[in-house]
């Protein structure tokens, strides 16, 4: 008989298809937002998302951070990009989540970096898109949750928003400092090298889509919010349980999955003498990539914390091995870095050689409690 009735739309999630209802609640949530910002996580790489990203930001306008972890999955040459967040210091990129009101997190998961360093006062609405529920806590409360394929995730977010929010001058502006730091560290020819010159000879010598490893430690600090990343999983570093020593091991794994692509393992000397045996493995199996050691003789990153929380540190220097001769041990290549102009050269010529080799490169990292001051300067709103 005729009826007006109709069914009820059927709002259970489904493998892979984001709630409509979570989809509606979200959109609600943007319709009202002053500034929202997007902070993707390495989930966002696992889940092959980074074009459905960039088609996002550029369909609402919206600004986009990764996590260390998630670096490359957006862009850092978009006009859109913010840069890495996750740095232990309020950092050029955190002046953008402070003006936000709400946080589109992608594939982003709570061991990657503490929420607490872009959400310190709880006062934002947090919209969570991943394939499975969010892990929360006191600064990561999520007003909506959007479970399935992140991909689809993001397109039908982005065609519910019927507006379009205007970037503001900040991101620009953060790029800018970044970039600043990137010049700055071409044309430092001291000896030993800052960490700047040597993120920027690394930058140099790699291409678009060469594999980085930064390994854990001050070198991790460095490269993660220094250097620039375009494709997803082109650097990659361990956050979370934070594991020293992966990033040669990384590096084997690196290489067997994209043999075409070049692979440098970028590591301390504290982080490289816990898996260096690994260069057996790879001389053996010819497994052809670059370590770069980044030799200070002590392990950098703890003794940096020490000194900003306590001012001062103990018991983190230690004595190293010859390290041309360490690596020709095991039938690889070694070289030394004696002065700011042969590292460049010699990434490009070891990268080219495609066979394993060692770079030792002292590090001057006076730099690191320069760079804290001066963050520690900084005011905003830019």
């Amino acid at each position: 008989m005729p009826a007006d009735l109709r069914p009820l739309p059927v709002n259970v999630v489904r493998p892979q298809d984001p709630s409509p209802a979570q989809i509606a609640r979200a959109a609600d949530v943007l319709a009202t937002a002053r500034r929202p910002i997007v902070l993707a996580g390495h989930g966002a790489s696992r889940a092959r998302a980074s074009q459905a990203l960039i088609r996002f930001s550029e369909r609402l306008g919206l600004p986009v951070a990764t996590t260390f972890n998630g670096k490359g999955v957006f862009p850092d040459d978009h006009r859109h990009a913010l840069g890495a967040v996750g740095f232990m210091r309020h950092d050029y990129v955190n002046f953008g989540f402070d003006e936000a009101d709400v946080l589109i997190s992608v594939g982003y998961e709570l061991q990657e970096f503490d929420p607490v360093k872009i959400n310190p006062h709880r006062d934002k609405k947090i919209i969570h898109i991943h394939q499975f529920p969010a892990e929360v806590d006191d600064h990561y409360p999520v007003a909506v949750g959007i479970q399935g394929d992140v991909s689809r995730s993001l397109h039908a977010l982005a065609d519910a928003v019927h507006r379009r929010f205007e970037i503001n001058g900040t991101g620009e502006k953060i790029r800018r400092m970044v970039r600043e730091e990137l010049e700055q560290g071409r044309t430092e020819d001291g000896f030993p090298l800052s960490p700047r010159r040597i993120v920027a000879d690394v930058r140099a010598a790699m291409g678009r889509e060469d594999i980085v490893l930064a390994d854990t430690g001050a070198v991790k600090m460095w490269m993660a919010r220094m250097y620039p990343t375009y494709e997803p999983n082109t650097m990659l570093v361990s956050n979370g349980l934070s594991s020293m020593g992966f990033s040669v091991p990384g590096a084997l794994a690196g290489k067997l999955a994209f043999p075409r692509r070049r692979v440098l393992a970028a590591t301390g000397d504290g982080a490289f003498l816990m898996n260096s045996q690994e260069l057996e493995t790879a001389v053996r199996e010819r497994i052809p990539f670059v370590v770069l050691v980044w030799e200070d003789g002590a392990y950098g990153l703890i003794e940096w914390k020490m000194d900003l929380e306590l001012g001062r540190d103990s018991n983190v220097r230690f004595g190293n091995p010859d390290f041309v001769k360490y690596a020709e041990s095991f039938g690889a290549r070694g070289y030394r870095i004696t002065h700011a102009d042969e590292l460049l050269p010699t990434l490009r010529k070891a990268l080219a050689d495609d066979v394993v080799s060692v770079i030792a490169v002292p590090v001057d990292y006076s730099a690191n409690l320069e760079l804290t001051d001066k963050l520690g300067d900084l005011t905003g709103p830019f």
